[in-house]
This record gives structure tokens, C-alpha cells and sequence, in this order.
């Protein structure tokens, strides 16, 4: 396996590094390409072990965080400029988002889908790592084009510029970005491929990391709302309820986090919403803290925990708490869809069921009493409310804000004030430096 993902590595960095006269010059004596389906599934499980923990970074530029100064905190100096919004030139102490561990595992997913795709022997389960290469490439798109470019509007979408596809091994060192409307189709190009492929409609706990039928359905309905398409996102969620729905009753059930990969809930286990290291550092900010009831709200006691004065989140620290897509996301997408559309019965019903799993009795009777009177605006509202509370500190929040509300949020760093201004550019991140540096089309 490793001189496998040796061949690979050195293949990737030289895309990064070399001319095309040194690239052309290299020849891989003595390493093993990759050529069977054992191969590239070690192919695969290394690219979904290394993908990103963008999401936990994201968490330190929204509402829902505060920290302490700590000058002398290695952890607190890995996300001060983050949670400051020094994007331009932060310290070489500031965690990535990983722009460059995105490129690395699309790399992988091209080199399957390309050359894999000649080589692998047929059958079910060439068929299965023809599909998660292809969900996973979709996935890595979307979270790329999510961080670094706009959010998608549809009337500039054809002339917006984007972010950098790479489809194939090229030696291209300074490639054009893609505008708004390209890497979306190519998303979507992605998601379909991965639809004819994928054999699995649900991994296994252990193993639900992989992408699966149920996974890219629920990718495509995320898609399809980002960019508006409401009739569409319906759909997909309809087609992934096929496969998984079922919600955990914290009424009835405790012992397990809605955000575990042991969950009943769990569709996608692949990214941590928030890093173990950075458990103390994300401090709930009073914020996020005032929305919950905390009384009868069961997300609160079940997602947080008070330690020195603060509360810090449940949702991470035992290597447990790895949740992509979960069903809970798929009624709050089809809701939401439904309330843009203004049906707005249809949308109360479906997230109804959310509602009593989450509140105890009382109270859930109380929330959907106040629910049946709200119009379109406050619904949408409300949506947004229960996303921030039902996903908190699991890196949604900043996607949310990105698309629906880009708030001012303020944030304290001992005597010092940081303002994200309403709308402001910084909802979108720069590119990091050596990325402009070695592309300057970026």
C-alpha cells in the first residue's frame, strides 16, 4: 500500500513543482502504479482519511464561537487570524482550510476514474470505487467552490470565475479558474457518474465513510439548494430517504450522538465538525448559547458540556464524531426547499417529526403550535434557527450564513474587536499565498 501511495505523492507534487520537459523525464522504476481493485481501494481509503478538516476551521468565523486570549496557546495562535479574519497573511502557526489537500485527493479520485477505470477488473465492485471516486471528486468541488469563490448566484454564474478544475494529470502550473457556472456542472457531471456506478445504498458502521447511493443523493440535494433549485433538492431528498431515514428520538435515546458514526441518523461518517485539539479553544459563544431552550431542548445537554466556566462541545474528542450528511439534514434541506417555494403546509410537516425528536413533549407541541403561524419570511427563519442549533459547532453554520445571511458578527480577542460586516468579501477566503504564488490566474 504504501509504495502505491508513494507512486501517487510523487506524481502529485511533481504537478505542483516540475516543468513538463522534468515531468515528462520521470519514470516510475521499481514503484507500483495502481491497476487492481485492491489497489485502488487503498487508493480510496487513503484519500478519504486525508480529506480536509475545513469544516472545524470554519466554526471559529461564525456566531456560535469565542475564545480566550492565550498568547502562549499553540492552539489558540492555530486559529487567532482565523477567528480574527486575518485571511491574507496569516502566521505560519494558523491551521489550513487545505486547498491543497482538496487538489491531493482530487488527484486520487482523477487517477481512478481515469486510468483505474482501464485496469481494475470488472464488476461490482470496479463499479463501487468507479462511484466513490467520482462522489468524492463532486464533494471536493463543492466544499472548494464553497470556501474560495461567491456564493452561487444564477445570473452571474456564467461569468463569475470560480475555482480551478482539474479533471485529469495535468502539468499545467497556471490554469484558468473555471467560472461560477463550469464547476457546477461539473459537480453535478460528478454526482450523476457517481449514480450509474454506486452499488451500495448503505455501508455498515466502520465503513460508512465510503460514499454510498444514500450518500449522493444526499450530496445532490445540498447541491441543488445551494444553487436555488428547490424542485430539485426535493427530489434528491426523496430519492435519499429511500435509502436512510430514520431519526434518533432523544427523548428515548441519549446514549449515542446524532453526530456520531454510530448513529441510526448517519449517512456520510467522513469529516470531524470539530478537530479533538481544538475542543477547548471553540468556546460556545453566548450567541449560540441564548438560542437554545435550554430547559427543553435536548440538543443542548446532548451537544455540550460545561468545563472551567464555559461550555465546550460533545460532538468531538473520542474519534466517534465523524457525520458528513446525517438524515436529520435531509428533512431540514426538503423544509427549507418547500418554505422557498412558499408550501408552506408541506414544509411544516416535514419537519414535524425533526421537531419531536428534539424537544421534549411539552414543549415540542409548544414549538409546532408556533410554527403552524408563521408566513414565508419567518419560516425560512426558523429553518435557519433550528440548522444552527441542530448542526452546532459541526461546521455548517458557515456555509449557512455564506448563502442565506451574511451577518455582521463581532468577535472579542482580549481588548481587541474583529468585525465580519454584513456581506462583507471575507465571506469568501483568499486563496492561500503559495497557491497565488505558484498560480498567479488564481
Amino acid at each position: 500500500m504504501k509504495k502505491t501511495i508513494l507512486i501517487l505523492s510523487s506524481l502529485f507534487l511533481s504537478l505542483s513543482f516540475v516543468s513538463c520537459d522534468d515531468f515528462l523525464d520521470i519514470q516510475p522504476t521499481g514503484k507500483i502504479i495502481p491497476k487492481t481493485v485492491d489497489d485502488y481501494h487503498k487508493l480510496m481509503f487513503t484519500a478519504y482519511v486525508n480529506y480536509p478538516n475545513h469544516k472545524s476551521l470554519t466554526n471559529f468565523r461564525t456566531d456560535e464561537v469565542r475564545i480566550t486570549i492565550d498568547e502562549e496557546s499553540s492552539k489558540v495562535l492555530s486559529v487567532k487570524d482565523v477567528y480574527t479574519y486575518q485571511d491574507v497573511n496569516p502566521s505560519k502557526q494558523t491551521l489550513s482550510f487545505g486547498y491543497t489537500q482538496f487538489y491531493k485527493t482530487i488527484f486520487y479520485t482523477n487517477d481512478l476514474i481515469n486510468n483505474g477505470v482501464n485496469t481494475m477488473q470488472a464488476g461490482d465492485q470496479k463499479e463501487q470505487l468507479l462511484g466513490e471516486a467520482y462522489g468524492l471528486r463532486a464533494l471536493s468541488y463543492f466544499d472548494l467552490v464553497n470556501l474560495y469563490a461567491k456564493p452561487y448566484n444564477k445570473n452571474t454564474a456564467s461569468t463569475e470565475l470560480a475555482i480551478v478544475l482539474q479533471l485529469k494529470h495535468e502539468i499545467e502550473e497556471r490554469k484558468h479558474k473555471s467560472t461560477m457556472a463550469e464547476v457546477y456542472a461539473q459537480i453535478h457531471s460528478d454526482i450523476d457518474n457517481a449514480k450509474k456506478h454506486l452499488k451500495v445504498t448503505s455501508f455498515e458502521i466502520g465503513q460508512n465513510h465510503r460514499f454510498t447511493l444514500a450518500a449522493i443523493y444526499a450530496l445532490e440535494a445540498k447541491v441543488n439548494l445551494y444553487q436555488n433549485e428547490y424542485e430539485a433538492a426535493i427530489k434528491s431528498v426523496e430519492k435519499a430517504l429511500i435509502y436512510k431515514n430514520k431519526l434518533q428520538d432523544l427523548n428515548k435515546d441519549t446514549t449515542t450522538s446524532v453526530a456520531s458514526f454510530k448513529s441510526i441518523e448517519s449517512i456520510l461518517a467522513l469529516e470531524e465538525g470539530l478537530i479533538q485539539n481544538l475542543q477547548e479553544t471553540a468556546l460556545v459563544s453566548d450567541e449560540l448559547y441564548n438560542t437554545y431552550d435550554r430547559e427543553n431542548d435536548l440538543r443542548f445537554n446532548t451537544s455540550f458540556e460545561l468545563v472551567k466556566d464555559s461550555y465546550i462541545s460533545k460532538k468531538t474528542g473520542n474519534g466517534e464524531m465523524k457525520s458528513s450528511f446525517r438524515t436529520s439534514e435531509l428533512y431540514m434541506i426538503k423544509a427549507e426547499a418547500l418554505g422557498h417555494l412558499n408550501r408552506l403546509a408541506e414544509a411544516k410537516s416535514t419537519i414535524e417529526n425533526l421537531i419531536v425528536s428534539r424537544y421534549k413533549p411539552e414543549a415540542a407541541a409548544k414549538v409546532l403550535q408556533k410554527l403552524s403561524g408563521l408566513d414565508q419570511k419567518g419560516f425560512i427563519s426558523f429553518i435557519l434557527d433550528e440548522r444552527n442549533k441542530e448542526f452546532a459547532l459541526e461546521g455548517h453554520r458557515w456555509y449557512d450564513l455564506r448563502r442565506l445571511n451574511q451577518k455582521q458578527i463581532v468577535h472579542k480577542f482580549g481588548n481587541d474587536t474583529f468585525t465580519l460586516s454584513k456581506n462583507d468579501l471575507r465571506y469568501t477566503l483568499p486563496f492561500p499565498k503559495e497557491a497565488r504564488e505558484n498560480n498567479p490566474n488564481l
